[in-house]
């Protein structure tokens, strides 16, 4: 292979395979890389802007039985710890929210062996009673898959009956690898690869936008990360052409403080800063029909995230109200909205404060200013 070939390709927005991607990850020096990355950046996201997001990551429950190893929110059902949140907390910590200037909640939880649709379908027509104007982007693939199991319905109904109780959008969460060599591994409790990529596929034919993650830096291959990527960009390829589909891609890494797979197996995550930026310029390459790219200042710092500003990554994701799944596992990073301001600038763009639609919001003028993850 050529490296200039592949360059070729890459900025005429051509589908580079699986193995000419690794074949880039492995030989392409990372300030071509980047270079190419940036160049596609400009063409997909022409306003140069740098968007980020106010939000809450906020949990129906703790409760799950898919006995992830990377987790260390969850607890078994029946364990002295174990919560499902009431509609009192909802109100607070969501007008809470609204007071810090979000306006949507990210709303996942565990497996839950008694919470099926309706448990779901009333809590959001509850949550929009309560407040008509909160987005909720809640969810996700292994969550769907679970409620479906639960009340032997399809992903079409399951999916159907949420969006016609208020769901806007659904989240990318559980996709760690999609390989199941490796989810049998890590979550074997979750719902295979395909299923995942199926589910989204049927979100995507509803009109529900969603966005894509990869959670990698553990026992996956690099080949394997590349099979990743090409089957969220096969998934998108498929939508309907009225419809966005995935509206973003958010690569992080494995946070592995405390987790089963660090102190059981041994795995740790050595990913290198070099290497989350490599990912995140490739990202971009091999992901030509998604547009927004975001860099996970949460686990990998701000130092990082602001160069893969110049690496393909175009957002800058969410100061997140509250986060307790990652934050568990060791990411320590925090902003406030000034904070993620001022990082944005100093990395050379304008900040803008977006929706989970992508579309740019005014930064509300009575927002109070101390935003914490906490």
């Amino acid at each position: 292979m050529q490296l200039s070939e592949l360059y070729r390709k890459a900025l005429n927005f051509e589908f580079l395979t699986i193995e000419e991607g690794v074949y880039l990850y492995h030989h392409a020096p990372l300030t071509e890389l980047m270079h190419i990355a940036d160049e596609l950046r400009k063409i997909q996201v022409p306003h140069g802007k740098v968007t980020w997001i106010i939000d809450r990551n906020l949990n129906t429950t703790n409760v799950c039985i898919a006995n992830c190893k990377f987790c260390n929110f969850y607890r078994i059902p029946g364990h002295k710890e174990a919560y499902i949140t009431d509609i009192d907390t909802y109100q607070r910590k969501i007008a809470e929210t609204f007071r810090y200037g979000g306006e949507q909640l990210l709303l996942q939880g565990g497996h839950h062996p008694e919470l099926g649709l309706a448990y779901y379908t009333d809590l959001f027509k509850q949550l929009k009673k309560l407040f008509p104007k909160l987005k909720l982007h809640a969810l996700g693939p292994p969550e769907v898959a679970h409620i479906c199991k639960l009340d032997k319905k399809s992903h079409h109904e399951v999916l159907k009956a949420l969006k016609d109780s208020g769901l806007d959008s659904l989240p990318g969460p559980g996709a760690e690898i999609l390989v199941d060599r490796v989810r049998r591994l890590i979550s074997k409790g979750k719902c295979g690869s395909q299923e995942w990529l199926d589910i989204m596929h049927e979100a995507h034919k509803l009109n529900l936008t969603t966005s894509a993650t990869m959670m990698f830096g553990h026992v996956e291959t690099i080949e394997e990360r590349f099979e990743h990527l090409v089957k969220i960009r096969d998934v998108q390829a498929r939508k309907p052409d009225n419809v966005k589909g995935f509206i973003a891609f958010i690569p992080w890494t494995f946070q592995d403080v405390d987790t089963l797979l660090a102190r059981i197996r041994g795995v740790h995550n050595l990913t290198t800063a070099e290497e989350y930026i490599r990912m995140i310029a490739l990202s971009r390459i091999m992901l030509p029909n998604v547009k927004n790219i975001q860099a996970s200042w949460l686990t990998v710092g701000k130092d990082v995230a602001q160069i893969c500003l110049h690496a393909g990554a175009n957002d800058f994701g969410s100061i997140m109200i509250e986060e307790n799944v990652v934050s568990a596992a060791g990411a320590p990073h925090r902003f406030t909205y000034k904070g993620i301001q001022q990082a944005i600038s100093e990395a050379g763009f304008e900040p803008q404060l977006r929706n989970q639609q992508y579309e740019f919001r005014e930064i509300p003028e009575n927002i109070e200013e101390q935003v914490i993850n906490y």
